[in-house]
């Protein structure tokens, strides 16, 4: 039986006439206390997570605390880390 021929079809192109520019507000620098919050969070977490293994057993809420200390200091870190999508 013979092969029908196949149709090659042009490849859609949206009519440029009926878009709309759309203006795109450019976004400042991030103000510098945003960073200093930033890396306010990291450095606390590891501060916290440092503090933990020196000298957990020394402070009190943290020995009540025992594992969750790990949570908030990789919590605070994370913290941290999420702001720098933000961050310009």
């Amino acid at each position: 039986m013979p092969k029908s021929k196949v149709r090659k079809k042009a490849a859609y192109t949206a009519p440029t006439d009926r878009r709309t520019p759309v203006k795109v507000k450019a976004a400042g620098p991030s103000h510098p206390v945003y960073v200093v919050i930033m890396l306010g969070f990291m450095v606390l977490g590891l501060a916290w997570l440092v503090v933990n293994y020196i000298a957990a057993e020394k402070i009190p809420f943290m020995l009540e605390l025992g594992a969750w200390n790990f949570a908030i200091g990789f919590a605070l870190m994370i913290i941290g880390l999420l702001m720098t999508m933000r961050w310009r």
